[in-house]
């Protein structure tokens, strides 16, 4: 089983690629078992980590303010057998 953590947060006016090339240029401690990184209309980007269940994963930390419309947004899951 995993834990994916999700990670998405809105650019402020006109600084969706600012803040896309932050994002990317963020690596935690610990290398997760897979990222990947999505953006969506609004200037929106997403990133999802997925980690071994029980391990704490390394979240993204907080863009520079002037890089935000609005807070970054988090999500923990934890997969379930289907």
């Amino acid at each position: 089983m995993t834990v994916a953590l999700m990670w998405e947060a809105r650019a402020a006016e006109g600084r969706g690629a600012e803040l896309l090339a932050w994002v990317r240029a963020q690596r935690p401690a610990r290398a997760p078992l897979r990222r990947e990184t999505f953006t969506a209309p609004g200037d929106r980007v997403l990133v999802i980590t997925w980690w071994p269940a029980g391990a704490e994963g390394d979240p993204l930390s907080e863009p520079p303010r002037e890089l935000l419309h609005r807070p970054v947004h988090r999500w923990r899951f934890t997969q379930v057998p289907d």
